[in-house]
């Protein structure tokens, strides 16, 4: 699905459209484009597993055997952390790409050389890559922003009751 050479002077890897489908293809980012039903069951599976991979190590390594209630909330704090930060990475991975695709113009590089130059889409390539765009990209990152918004929230209320106890 790559725009021919003479059409197109951007190298091969840096075209939206190869970006887009590498993105797609590559195991950490595919999961995100799964169906919703599934997306949120490997949401709540990762989040399992790491609930129960983690609170081990938060036991034994803090001294609050005492406080168990404590220690579990600490496991959730961490387990959040962490699935928030997997989530950033997965949204500035296509937030990447959206801007790529829904742009009139591709900044490039030939070479190593970083004699960057900038490259205005045809219409036809415009038109394609923002029908992608809009219509298979968006809706990951609409997920993505709201598993986001989700660990923020339930990382900022698990603060406030670990404060509290």
């Amino acid at each position: 699905m790559s725009i021919s050479k003479k059409d197109c002077p951007v190298p091969f890897d840096q075209q939206p459209l190869n970006e887009y489908l590498s993105l797609k293809e590559s195991k950490f980012f595919a999961w995100s484009t799964k169906e919703t039903k599934e997306y949120f069951t490997t949401v709540i599976y990762l989040l399992i597993i790491l609930l129960i991979c983690l609170y081990p190590l938060i036991y034994s390594l803090l001294s609050i055997k005492k406080f168990f209630i404590k220690s579990i909330i600490l496991d959730i704090m961490l387990v959040n952390s962490i699935l928030l930060l997997i989530f950033l990475r997965l949204y500035l991975g296509w937030s990447y790409v959206i801007k790529r695709l829904l742009s009139a113009t591709i900044f490039y590089e030939e070479s190593g050389w970083y004699d960057g130059q900038i490259w205005v889409k045809t219409a036809n390539s415009l038109m394609q890559d923002r029908l992608i765009g809009l219509y298979e990209v968006i809706p990951f990152i609409q997920r993505i922003k709201f598993c986001i918004l989700y660990f923020i929230i339930l990382l900022i209320i698990n603060f406030i009751i670990y404060h509290l106890i």
